[in-house]
């Protein structure tokens, strides 16, 4: 699927190298966008730790230097770890605030600047169904990706006067290689997720690139402040 709707933009997409960053990077680039990829490993543009002090900078430098401009940012980097409460340390708590919250605001500040220089600023976060519900063992995870869509929401009031559109995509269970552990270790898991949805699959990390292609496009240019689920109905039934 190509199309020429995003001819002209540039975008950032963070956990650009694998599963539904990757996805959403190919995606845009089809869609004619210039995408800088940020991941830690892998096949990215850019290596670096999202969580570092100078991240966003050295993200910001490499935009600049490259395309001269910002117009998109995707923020999937994101990690996950199943640990009953009392095996969650501080350090996975942490860890999981580090890389799923903290690491998108100060990204999201710190491009600010630029994204208000563009006539069609866009920003999509990638959250959770644990974005408003919860679960057990993921006490980190889910108050992180609550903090996620919060951070979300009070971005599209700040920045809205810019013409900037902030949404956050809420996948359901999505086959990645961040959520293979927990489905290879717990197979029941993997049913579980498969049969809650009324679509009766797990999701693929092109069913979510397809919705955010949408959100950055002009197509979704009055579309802001929203938790979007994209998770089959899951979400829907008890």
């Amino acid at each position: 699927m190509t199309s020429d709707r995003l001819n002209g933009r540039v975008a950032v997409v963070t956990g650009g190298a694998s599963g539904i960053g990757a996805q959403t990077a190919a995606r845009l680039v089809a869609d004619g966008a210039e995408v800088l990829r940020i991941d830690q490993k892998g096949d990215a543009d850019l290596l670096l730790d999202v969580t570092s002090d100078s991240a966003s900078m050295e993200i910001l430098d490499e935009v600049k230097s490259r395309f001269g401009k910002l117009d998109i940012i995707v923020t999937c980097a994101g990690i996950s770890e199943f640990l009953p409460l009392e095996d969650t340390s501080d350090e996975v708590w942490d860890n999981n605030l580090a890389v799923n919250l903290t690491a998108v605001f100060r990204l999201v500040r710190d491009a600010t600047s630029l994204l208000k220089e563009s006539q069609a600023g866009r920003i999509v976060t990638i959250g959770s169904v644990m974005s408003e519900f919860a679960g057990p063992g993921l006490a980190a995870y889910t108050a992180s990706k609550h903090g996620l869509l919060g951070l979300s929401r009070a971005l599209a009031t700040e920045l809205g006067g810019y013409g900037i559109t902030v949404n956050c995509v809420q996948p359901g269970a999505i086959e990645t290689p961040m959520t293979a552990p927990a489905f290879n270790e717990m197979p029941e898991y993997k049913t579980f997720w498969s049969e809650k949805a009324p679509l009766g699959r797990l999701g693929q990390p092109q069913d979510i690139a397809d919705v955010i292609a949408f959100l950055v496009s002009d197509e979704a240019r009055f579309m802001s402040g929203h938790g979007i689920y994209v998770d089959g109905a899951a979400m829907v039934q008890p």
